[in-house]
């Protein structure tokens, strides 16, 4: 499972704080003293300032018109550059004679440095002398001009004024004339090199702008040359006349072709009429295109006339009379020469429609014609056209370079900067590096904080378990003690509880046995197995010191060494092990395997000779039976186990046993290791009791037990020094 830290309180952050107090002392003074010996080996430098005022110049033309306007964000980061550049620098060394003087002003300076100065100063140039030689190989070596060219840039620094257009021109030197004269002298040498390179750049301009309008001048000769053959081979003068009167034909002739189409329609639809009346003069007569003619209708007139007269006739003569034959014959000529007329009619309306359709004919072929000539005449005048723009275009750009190449000329000496030496720099009184009251308070401020940093960096690092509170939380087992680191030159740790009873060491013992018998609600358990994650944490230790504690306590104790792999209780104890729990479950013993100690109530059952194959044995059925019937014997049996994770012992002895205790020293056990072990167990269903951090050195801890119990001993070690040597 992933851990998290605890959150961090005051109390721990001061805690965190003294633990690491060695750290964050020994960083602060590495610190300080750095800077307190930068600060006052560091040789004096002066600093000369000029304050100048730069503002941009907006060109103009001819017409007064100014170009180039607007806000220009990189104009003046531009300028902070150009002064510093090495034409500017150069031109301060050439002024100033540097090149022979440079050294007299230092030597000056040198007069008055201190020893201390002076060794750092030497220190200084060995390192870069070094650096030249290591990082310089295959580059020319400087001459004297270059190198002191390289210094004056180094020591040169631009910055602008915030909210205004002034900047200020510093340069630092350990000669206060030499800071102020080079400070000024840049603001001088600037100005020159912007008109040097003003005047540089107009002649280049001039120059190409020359040659430009010479090659423009043949471009436009040319253009205009083949525009006049053009146009003296396609008539272009006549065609511009006869373009403007092609769309008025075509107008009209498209008029006209629409009435002729109209016509044709009409005369084409009224022909097939009478070619379907021909032959019945009563159809055709009845259609009016024929009825509406004038002859026609006179004859018809003169019909009825006629009939008229035959009724009249009828009634005073007979049929034979001479008048009613004569009027019978008028009416008979008169309806032949009306079928005549209406053949007339006829042919006329035939001949009208081939007139209409040949019309038509016509004024279409003569509108096709007269589009063809009008596609010609575009497509001529669009190649006339591409001629003329090339023209306007080469004539437009040969004018703007002639232009551009008079303004040129007569603005050619106008800078396209305006600077003014609004402060010139004066002569340093006092040194302006190093600030020494500014350095120390940065190195009290860095050498303290960077300490505190360091040793929360390092605290974030140690994931072992180390805090009580903080495993407790982590782990989510219950504190049952917390044993200090113990060392003593006379004997052993195990002998602690036993030779100093009243010591912190052993009330830590006693604290973890009350702890054991409130573990459990209803009763304390009798059988409790110690383990850790794995070797060389602690849990002898702690099985040994657990055990006398409990004897102390009136209780009979058993404590039976578990480890059959690497037992040491035998040795601690100083019992023998010529028989034990390896041999009685080997069968090689029946009985007689516990022996008594030299301390009052505490017997103990030793690992026995090391057997090959441990896992083999402990999951033999006489070693359950063996702890039942010791149970039946002892108050408390405590057994110590092999680790969890190296061996399969544990997981095979824990499920024997009322409870397990977990052991974990402290800075060493990290909290993977001790989750590892604790699923482990669980896995093999143990009974976890809780959790021991063993070693844990109480002087650079929080845990609140330790101020009491420290000072507890001190005076209990004050008052009885002659017991303490007896014993």
């Amino acid at each position: 499972m992933p851990f998290k830290k605890t959150d961090l309180h005051l109390l721990d952050m001061i805690g965190t704080v003294r633990k690491y107090r060695r750290v964050v002392l020994t960083f602060f003074i590495i610190v300080f003293g750095l800077v307190v010996l930068f600060t006052y080996a560091a040789t004096p430098l002066y600093e000369g300032v000029a304050k100048v005022l730069i503002e941009k110049v907006e060109g103009g033309d001819l017409t007064g018109r100014i170009r180039g306007g607007g806000y220009d964000p990189e104009f003046y980061k531009t300028q902070l550059q150009l002064i510093r550049s090495r034409n500017v620098v150069e031109k301060v060394v050439d002024i100033l004679n540097l090149e022979e003087d440079y050294d007299r002003y230092l030597e000056a300076a040198n007069k008055k440095r201190t020893i201390l100065q002076f060794t750092w100063q030497l220190c200084s140039e060995a390192v870069a002398d070094a650096k030249r030689v290591l990082f310089a190989k295959g580059q020319k070596a400087q001459n004297r001009k270059d190198a002191i060219i390289s210094k004056l840039s180094d020591s040169l620094f631009v910055k602008p004024v915030p909210g205004t257009r002034l900047i200020t021109i510093s340069y630092f030197s350990p000669n206060p004339e030499l800071a102020a004269m080079v400070a000024n002298t840049t603001a001088k040498a600037y100005i020159e090199e912007t008109l040097q390179m003003k005047m540089n750049a107009t002649r280049h301009n001039l120059e190409w702008m020359g040659r430009k309008a010479e090659d423009e001048a043949q471009k436009l000769k040319a253009s205009e040359q083949a525009l006049q053959d053009y146009m003296r081979a396609n008539d272009i003068v006549t065609m511009e006349d006869r373009l403007t009167v092609v769309p008025e034909q075509l107008s009209e002739i498209n008029m006209q072709l629409l009435r002729s189409e109209t016509r044709r329609k009409e005369l084409e639809i009224l022909v097939s009429k009478i070619d379907r009346a021909r032959g019945n003069y009563r159809q055709a007569e009845s259609m009016s295109a024929i009825t509406s003619d004038p002859s026609l209708q006179a004859i018809r007139a003169q019909i009825i006339e006629t009939e008229k007269s035959i009724m009249e006739l009828s009634n005073k003569f007979g049929s034979k009379h001479p008048l009613m034959v004569k009027a019978r014959g008028d009416l008979q000529i008169l309806q032949r020469k009306k079928r005549q007329e209406i053949d007339r009619i006829i042919d006329s309306i035939q001949t009208d429609y081939e007139l209409a359709r040949s019309n038509e004919n016509t004024l279409r072929s003569k509108l096709m014609g007269t589009k063809s000539e009008t596609m010609g005449f575009n497509e001529k005048f669009i190649q006339y056209g591409a001629l003329k723009r090339v023209v306007d275009t080469n004539r437009q750009l040969y004018d703007a370079l002639m232009l551009k190449l008079k303004e040129q000329s007569i603005t050619e000496d106008s800078s396209p900067v305006v600077l003014w030496i609004v402060e010139q720099a004066m002569l340093p009184k006092i040194p302006a590096l190093p600030t020494k009251k500014v350095n120390l308070l940065l190195g009290l401020i860095i050498g303290f904080a960077g300490g505190i940093a360091l040793a929360f960096f390092l605290n974030y690092l140690d994931n072992t378990v180390k805090d009580p509170e903080a495993a407790e939380a982590i782990l989510g087992l219950p504190i049952l003690g917390v044993i200090a680191l113990r060392r003593h030159p006379k004997y052993d740790v195990e002998e602690t509880v036993q030779r100093e009873p009243q010591s912190t060491f052993a009330e830590s013992y006693r604290g973890l046995r009350t702890a054991v018998f409130l573990s459990f609600a209803d009763q304390a358990p009798r059988r409790i197995l110690l383990t850790s994650a794995g070797g060389g944490e602690g849990k002898t230790t702690t099985s040994i010191n657990l055990a006398m504690t409990l004897a102390q306590s009136e209780k009979r104790v058993l404590l039976i060494d578990g480890d059959l792999r690497k037992p040491r209780i035998h040795q601690v104890l100083k019992v023998p092990n010529s028989r034990g729990l390896s041999s009685y479950l080997a069968g090689a013993s029946d009985g007689h395997i516990v022996q008594k100690t030299t301390i009052p109530n505490l017997f103990v059952l030793t690992a026995g000779p090391i057997p090959p194959n441990p896992s083999e044995l402990l999951i033999s059925n006489r070693l359950p039976s063996l702890i039942d019937s010791l149970s039946s014997e002892f108050d408390v049996i405590i057994c110590d186990s092999p680790p969890v994770l190296p061996v399969s012992d544990t997981r095979l002895l824990c499920r024997m046993f009322d409870g397990v205790i977990m052991v974990a020293a402290s800075k060493t056990t990290t909290y993977e290791i001790a989750d590892r072990a604790l699923k482990t167990l669980r896995d093999s269903g143990a009974r976890i009791l809780g959790l021991v951090i063993n070693a844990l050195e109480l002087d650079k801890s929080s845990y609140y037990h330790h101020s009491y119990y420290h000072h507890y001993d001190e005076g209990k070690k004050a008052k009885t020094p002659a017991t303490e040597t007896s014993k």
